[in-house]
């Protein structure tokens, strides 16, 4: 039979770059599924909002609107929501970047890192709303009239 121990003890017992590295791996756990679901958050809003404009979409492609600007009206005003909340975002980390210390020893004021979340974040986002942008620059202008 083998030795059962309760997670407490056995964290205990780990040396300390092994309580570390359970740290470090349970920190990257949790935030690539926070960004998972960040993701999937995003394309459903965009999504939504494609589908309740299907008229409006469906009229100016009707007097002339080419795909291309439907695409980017699209991505504009998702772009705006998103950069607000990276704009949030900065603002949280630069203000309570002191408390991570205790837990991390790197500090996430580094410009790199940050920088670097930035950019997945605004990847993802792309991403998120790169499938309800096309799909709205794709409908055809007489269903969509019909559509109401």
């Amino acid at each position: 039979m083998r030795d059962v121990r309760d997670l407490q003890s056995w964290i205990t017992r780990l040396p300390e770059y092994g309580e570390q590295r359970l740290v470090t791996t349970l920190f990257g756990f949790f935030s690539v599924l926070a960004l998972a679901l960040a993701t999937v958050g995003l394309y459903s809003v965009v999504s939504y909002g494609v589908t309740t404009r299907t008229n409006e979409f469906g009229i100016r492609m009707a007097l002339g609107a080419k795909a291309s600007v439907i695409f980017r009206i699209v991505l504009s005003s998702t772009s705006i929501n998103v950069g607000a909340g990276l704009l949030a975002g900065i603002l949280v980390s630069a203000i309570f970047g002191k408390f991570a210390t205790k837990w991390v020893n790197e500090s996430s004021r580094n410009p790199l890192i940050l920088g670097g979340v930035t950019l997945l974040l605004v990847a993802a986002a792309l991403l998120a709303s790169f499938v309800p942008a096309r799909r709205a620059a794709a409908v055809d202008p007489m269903v969509a009239l019909r559509y109401e």
